[in-house]
């Protein structure tokens, strides 16, 4: 059944008061805390790259309190082991059994600071768990529940000691985006305030975590017109057709448009998607995703540049409501 005009109106309603509520503790920043709401909403994950300093931990903090979930941060580094972030299983001497003791990972939202610090191994112990919802140890899955959210992140400065996150794992993130520093005006507010060095523990809950998985449900069921499905897969097909790239969006990136484009579209109040929505989250959603051609790139072409290309080239539909 698809989404009703009603829970449309319901839905941007509920949406407009996480971002109120989270906009409390990251002043300023209420598009970024829309993307990663609508990411969260739509069962993806998000990267911020950042320089420190910006409010990852705010943010994080801010939304698990706002949905009253669990946060947990975790600071990559390069002796952290994957047992360190899924969790390990422990032999009791008294019970005379195995128990599986739970690692930071169970949480709601779960920071992965600095994720490219780590090694390859400890980066891929994420995988499963983000593509799947589980952990898998020692043959036994472990549930990590609704709703669960990866927000990773990286220093776009300081490379030394990193490792780069290959492209299979950068497609596992529905979308990156970036906090950046606040107006000047917005840290005039931070400073006056700043004897609060916990914003994000004042804030009152909007919503249940079970709300969370009914709102993801109820955003699942907005209809997508096949002539926006087609202008986006054009739009795929474009970024994988021009001579400025190696890899264009894969299939997995197609997909993660068509989710978290059906929950833009609720929190705007509309129960079906536009050209607009997918125009609006194109660059987020995908450009992380694309691999430059070495030539294009040192020409001084970018993923985004590539992402606007393709949204100039390809005509979009004339928006309709879903009968």
């Amino acid at each position: 059944m698809s989404m009703t005009p009603e829970q449309a109106a319901w839905f941007r309603d509920t949406f407009t008061r996480l971002v109120d509520n989270v906009d409390q503790a990251l002043l300023g920043k209420r598009e970024v805390v829309g993307l990663v709401l609508s990411a969260m909403l739509a069962e993806g994950h998000v990267l911020l790259e950042d320089a420190p300093g910006t409010g990852k931990t705010s943010l994080a903090k801010a939304i698990a309190a706002s949905v009253q979930g669990t946060s947990t941060r975790i600071q990559f580094t390069p002796d952290l082991l994957p047992s360190d972030v899924t969790g390990v299983t422990i032999y009791d001497q008294q019970n005379h059994r195995f128990e599986f003791h739970r690692g930071p990972v169970f949480a709601s939202i779960v920071l992965a600071d600095e994720i490219n610090r780590a090694s390859p191994k400890t980066q891929s112990a994420l995988l499963e768990v983000m593509e799947e919802s589980r952990v898998t140890v020692d043959g036994v899955a472990h549930e990590v529940g609704r709703p669960f959210l990866v927000i990773a992140t990286q220093n776009p400065i300081e490379q030394s000691g990193t490792y780069k996150l290959p492209e299979a794992q950068l497609d596992r993130f529905m979308l990156k985006t970036s906090i950046g520093y606040p107006s000047l005006a917005v840290a005039e507010r931070i400073l006056a305030g700043a004897v609060d060095r916990n914003p994000s523990a004042s804030l009152s809950p909007v919503i249940t975590t079970g709300a969370v998985a009914d709102m993801a449900d109820l955003a699942a069921s907005v209809h997508i017109d096949p002539a926006v499905a087609r202008y986006a897969a054009q739009l795929v097909e474009a970024t994988r057709a021009s001579e400025a790239t190696r890899l264009g969006v894969s299939v997995r990136g197609a997909i993660s448009m068509m989710r978290v484009a059906k929950v833009y579209a609720a929190s705007q109040g509309r129960h079906f998607v536009i050209p607009d929505d997918i125009k609006t989250l194109a660059v987020p959603v995908w450009a992380h995703r694309l691999v430059l051609d070495p030539e294009a790139e040192f020409s001084g072409t970018t993923a985004e540049t590539v992402v606007q290309r393709a949204l100039t080239s390809v005509e979009a539909p004339l928006a309709r409501a879903a009968s």
